[in-house]
């Protein structure tokens, strides 16, 4: 999904764009690994909701301007597994992005629904 359209065009208008992979994560502990890794967030972050909504929230961190698109996929057989997670999850991407209204750096996450973000060669586009 970081190398698609989507992608593309938000790269060219100078934004930002990381792919959090939740493939294999099932449980929070997963989640946070994960977004330790994917986030570069640093090994040291407290990995629970508060201190990942923080983080998330900090300047430091966050977008520089104009934005950062954060891509959320494979998350669908997290959020079947452990969907009270799943929604504290998405809880604190949306205040996250909530963060950044009024400064002039944007977060917006994107969860992706799967298949290709490419057209087959054969298609035009």
């Amino acid at each position: 999904m970081t190398h698609g359209p989507l992608a593309a065009v938000c790269r060219s208008a100078g934004w930002q764009v990381t792919e959090l992979d939740l493939t294999g994560v099932l449980d929070k502990a997963a989640f946070m690994a994960r977004c330790v890794r994917s986030l570069d967030l640093p090994e040291w972050f407290g990995r629970n909701w508060d201190a990942l909504g923080d983080l998330l929230g900090d300047p430091d961190w966050g977008p520089a301007s104009p934005g950062r698109l954060l891509v959320v996929t494979g998350w669908r057989p997290y959020a079947r597994a452990r969907p009270d997670e799943w929604e504290t999850a998405q809880e604190v991407l949306e205040s996250a992005s909530g963060y950044y209204q009024g400064s002039d750096a944007a977060l917006s996450v994107v969860l992706s629904l799967g298949g290709s973000d490419q057209l087959p060669p054969d298609q035009p586009g």
